[in-house]
């Protein structure tokens, strides 16, 4: 299954506790550290986000939220003000192909690259374990149907 950003933001509301602005290096050009690895990346405010960028509120809701972050609640939709010269590490990030929410709405778990739950719900990862054998034999498109089914039978939410 190909991986297709809805641009909910998830994946960028903690980054601000892995990347971090290290330093200014000249008109919207910024050094960023990632907090973990050390490595360094010149990125570069997009020229038709800057003024998105000066928008902070993005912060109030999202304080651990990625330093180029910033979320259009009228909208709905979230945006990486550096997107053109976003880290390596953004580049490469794949999401899920299945989000799973409690009853309460709260994030479960989440269904990522090829069948792997993600996921620190204790009831969750036994019913996948439970079905795993069941469900390795299916081809991808029966597995997704299968998996949804399993997972909103036990009273779950999905979003895909």
């Amino acid at each position: 299954m190909a991986f297709e950003c809805f641009q909910c933001g998830d994946c960028c509301s903690h980054l601000g506790l892995v990347h971090v602005i290290e330093r200014k290096t000249g008109d919207n050009r910024y050094i960023l550290k990632n907090q973990y690895t050390g490595e360094r990346t010149e990125v570069v405010v997009d020229p038709d986000k800057i003024d998105l960028f000066q928008d902070t509120r993005t912060f109030m809701d999202r304080p651990e939220a990625c330093p180029f972050f910033r979320f259009d609640s009228e909208q709905n939709t979230g945006y990486c003000t550096v997107h053109a010269t976003r880290p390596p590490i953004c580049c490469e990030y794949g999401c899920f192909r299945i989000l799973i929410l409690n009853a309460k709405g709260e994030r479960a778990g989440r269904v990522m690259e090829y069948r792997h739950l993600a996921s620190n719900d204790p009831a969750l990862r036994a019913l996948f374990s439970d079905n795993a054998d069941f469900l390795a034999s299916l081809p991808d498109r029966e597995w997704d149907e299968a998996v949804i089914r399993m997972i909103r039978s036990a009273g779950y939410i999905v979003r895909i």
